[in-house]
């Protein structure tokens, strides 16, 4: 293994060892008593569910088994309510912190139990929220509006389908429902923004079939994502062109009179050969959409003359906290349809998760596009 990815690993371990450490110190600060067999037990279990997920994570890109889908789900799920509970635990430290200034000790010894157990179940609300949300798919309906959109585009449909991370947690089941809602939308093209999949050594080609059986009248047309990327990016392509999906790479197909551009995530990593690449195709003018899974480079694909980008990626942040990260890294491009001089961008939140399998301050979608 290269240098890189084992000073990751490590780097994300030792953050979760941490993390754990310090619910460990903040239990045994507010709840007390706790005899020596409790204290013994809690430690054990915060230190094997430290592991848990970057142990199930490496397995999963070697063995792919029902074994290990049901430990990836475990530590997934422990991960999201870490998220909360971590937050919970700051927040009792605060409150602590100010509870010193206006009550005697004895009081505060009393207040803390109920304060941290009124903060743990609220926690636990919130993660029980994310696990429902993030399995409750949105169906979104934009009008959009193109220069020089061929007269006969308009009233057609446009079917936005990003991130959906089929692998250990989203399975064959779920893709079942994703092409339930394609069905019942019925558009006149599919456009799938990248994240098919999840990573890992997964069966592609299991994984999406429920995918192939939908054959819009103008095409499904994908791009690979980062995540793609991770479990092969020859396996999904190959698994998804197969399957009947046109998988855009560094490529532009005419359909009926639009033009689909498609550039993969490694390829649109580099932005030099993203400028290239789209001033190349001449577009002069002409109504454009371009797949791109991460909403960036947007001044490289304006002035290439793009009409419209369709990204993903961003799942809008998924889970408070880390939308606020989120939206540092792409500020308003975060989600929703947004303006970039004369081109247009959709970012979609994704109708899948990575890592926990919950959603919090965000929601799945899927995004029907009416061309106007």
């Amino acid at each position: 293994m290269k240098a890189w990815p084992v000073l990751g690993i490590l780097t994300v371990q030792i953050f979760l060892c941490l993390a754990h450490w310090f619910l460990y110190c903040t239990w045994i600060h507010f709840w007390f008593p706790l005899g020596p067999a409790a204290d013994v037990t809690l430690r054990i279990a915060l230190l094997i569910l430290s592991s848990t997920f970057v142990l199930s994570a490496m397995l999963s890109f070697r063995l792919a088994n029902p074994l290990v889908d049901l430990l990836y789900w475990i530590a997934a799920v422990w991960l999201g309510l870490l998220n909360f509970f971590f937050v919970a635990a700051c927040i009792a430290w605060v409150t602590d912190l100010c509870l010193r200034l206006v009550l005697a000790e004895a009081a505060l010894r009393t207040a803390r139990p109920v304060l941290i157990a009124s903060l743990f179940s609220a926690a636990l609300a919130v993660s029980i929220y994310g696990f429902v949300n993030a399995r409750w798919i949105r169906h979104r309906r934009i009008s959009i509006s193109l220069p020089n959109l061929p007269p006969h585009w308009k009233g057609r449909t446009a079917l936005v389908v990003s991130d959906l991370h089929l692998g250990n947690i989203n399975r064959r089941r779920f893709a079942r429902r994703i092409a339930a809602i394609a069905r019942k939308l019925n558009p006149s093209v599919i456009f799938i923004p990248g994240d098919v999949f999840d990573g890992g050594r997964t069966e592609p080609a299991l994984l999406a079939e429920p995918l192939f059986a939908l054959k819009p009248p103008l095409g499904t047309y994908c791009v690979l994502g980062n995540h793609d990327e991770f479990g092969g990016a020859l396996r999904c392509a190959h698994a998804l062109q197969e399957g009947g999906l046109h998988v855009l790479e560094e490529e532009k197909v005419d359909v009926d009179g639009l033009h689909v551009i498609g550039i993969s995530y490694r390829q649109s990593t580099r932005p030099i050969h993203l400028r290239a690449f789209l001033e190349d195709l001449h577009l002069n003018g002409s109504a454009s959409v371009l797949l791109q899974h991460v909403p960036n480079r947007l001044a490289i694909v304006e002035q290439a003359g793009v009409s419209l980008q369709l990204s993903g990626h961003t799942h809008g942040g998924q889970v408070f906290p880390f939308s606020w990260i989120t939206h540092r890294a792409f500020g308003r491009f975060t989600y929703g349809l947004q303006q970039h001089g004369a081109l247009q961008v959709y970012t979609s939140s994704g109708v899948g998760t990575w890592g926990p399998p919950m959603r919090v301050g965000t929601h799945p979608e899927v995004v029907l596009l009416t061309f106007a």
